[in-house]
């Protein structure tokens, strides 16, 4: 079906559910370690045996409020939880507890970077709650299992204002709220393992219109891609149905990644349906501005506000976006410049030799052998023209790499790497270069002086790269007037 693109309107929220890395689920001791044996991380209370009482877990409202600080958000000063009832075989309790009037993050944006530039993504709220387990359809051919071991695990749940409108643009606002929680540590953003999940809130409506359209959510989409994916199938299959003369339902849908399509789970529940009310086996709680002011002083720098900073130091934005891509490297970036200005060169190095080491041996730059000191020592040998850049990318960083207790120096005497400035030895290389190209001389003579990068060649080749391209170039334009 052919359908004008500018006629309809795509109309995206998002809500992304982020574990929080704490030790301990959201209301009892038990461990949310991943990988454990089927219902080993369990006790009465995660099962919601009777007569069994929750507490809620101090570092789980840290991470909360650490997120929000860094997304912008309002931070409500009063708590409290709710029971949000529904059945379902993985949920032991038979209720979900919940924020529901009370989100600990109100408001709030996420910066995202789209083909028309920077700009905001309006925030509703950030709320805390815990997580069901998982049933597990395929272990046995008769009955579906079901594991608690995850029931209980402190979650927040990010969720957006309908202020997205194409499906690249949720691509780079899960990819940004990924970015941060890892960035703050509160969450490893590992999708496969269900750390961080996304559900989409989807409408339509003709261009120019303003009332929201009858929205379709897309639940627990396990990647950034299938983000992207799944809201352009919808989109698509929305605007099939209306061309057709159908209307939207309100209903809940599923994502096939292995044939790109949607189909419907149930039809959507409304709020009421749950039937909130406070829970009362826990107590609201106050958050105290002191408590909220230490979480805001032990925030990093945020990597909008570094990138700011890079390109104040003369980086381009592509490198500061690079180095800004994880705070690891961005950490490790800033312990380089520690021992040279040379920020251009560091920010080269990073984004190139050692990003390429690092992608070969399918290593992350916290697991790089290399001492930022190290790198530093290297990046002064080629600046110092002592050795070519070649050769140090090529051969002396694998050499460091594997032999750590020597220095950048000594490996590169040991490996005859050491660039001959001796204008005694260039000079004679430079005359028989001259010598052998005859014709080449008078061309360059002529005005052709981009040949001077031939004769620095043949140099290099006479040299076996020892000889410094630098005093080289000079000693060839010298000699060529």
């Amino acid at each position: 079906m052919s359908i004008p693109s500018d006629k309809y309107e795509a109309v995206i929220g998002l809500e992304v559910h982020a574990q929080l890395a704490t030790k301990s689920k959201l209301f009892c001791g038990d461990s949310v370690a991943f990988g454990a044996e089927p219902n080993t991380h369990v006790s009465p209370i995660t099962l919601g045996h009777p007569g069994t009482l929750p507490k809620t877990n101090k570092k789980a409202v840290e991470y909360a409020i650490k997120m929000g600080l860094a997304c912008n958000c309002e931070i409500e000063r009063y708590n409290y939880f709710a029971r949000k009832n529904y059945f379902y075989p993985d949920l032991p309790k038979g209720y979900q507890v919940s924020q529901h009037t009370t989100p600990i993050c109100k408001g709030g944006y996420v910066m995202i970077k789209t083909e028309h530039g920077q700009r905001n993504v309006q925030l509703n709220r950030i709320h805390m709650e815990e997580d069901a387990g998982k049933s597990i359809h395929d272990m046995d051919e008769d009955y579906t299992c079901v594991d608690f071991n995850r029931a209980g695990t402190p979650l927040i749940e990010i969720v957006t204002e309908p202020d997205l409108h194409n499906a690249e643009e949720a691509y780079q606002y899960v990819t940004e709220v990924r970015r941060l929680v890892r960035w703050i540590n509160i969450c490893d953003g590992n999708m496969e393992e269900g750390s961080l999940r996304c559900d989409a809130n989807v409408s339509i409506r003709l261009k120019g219109e303003t009332k929201l359209g009858t929205k379709v959510e897309v639940k627990n989409l396990n990647s950034i891609r299938n983000v992207k994916r799944a809201i352009e199938i919808e989109v698509e299959r929305m605007i099939e149905v209306v061309e057709a003369g159908g209307s939207i339902t309100q209903q809940t849908r599923s994502f096939d990644a292995n044939n790109d399509t949607t189909f419907a789970i149930r039809d959507k529940e409304e709020a009421n349906d749950y039937r909130y009310f406070a829970e009362p086996d826990l107590a609201p709680f106050l958050l105290e501005e002191s408590f909220i002011k230490s979480i805001r002083d032990s925030l990093p720098a945020l990597p909008h506000a570094l990138m700011e900073k890079y390109k104040g130091l003369g980086l381009s934005e592509y490198d500061a976006a690079q180095l800004c891509h994880d705070k690891e490297n961005a950490d490790y970036f800033d312990a380089v410049i520690e021992h040279t200005a040379n920020y251009k060169a560091v920010a080269n190095w990073m984004n190139g030799p050692v990003r390429h080491y690092l992608n070969e041996s399918k290593l992350t730059i916290a697991e790089f052998a290399l001492q930022p000191v190290q790198l530093s020592e290297l990046i002064k040998l080629v600046e110092d023209g002592k050795v070519g850049f070649s050769a140090a990318s090529t051969k002396l960083l694998h050499a460091l790499i594997k032999d750590q207790h020597k220095s950048a120096f000594e490996l590169a005497t040991e490996l005859n790497l050491l660039q001959v400035s001796d204008s005694n030895e260039l000079e004679t290389w430079v005359n028989t270069a001259i010598e052998r190209m005859p014709d080449k001389v008078k061309e360059y003579k002529k005005g052709k002086k981009g040949l001077i990068g031939l004769f620095v060649g043949e140099v290099k080749k006479m040299s076996k790269g020892k000889a410094d391209p630098k005093k080289v170039t000079e000693l060839l334009e010298e000699k060529l007037k």
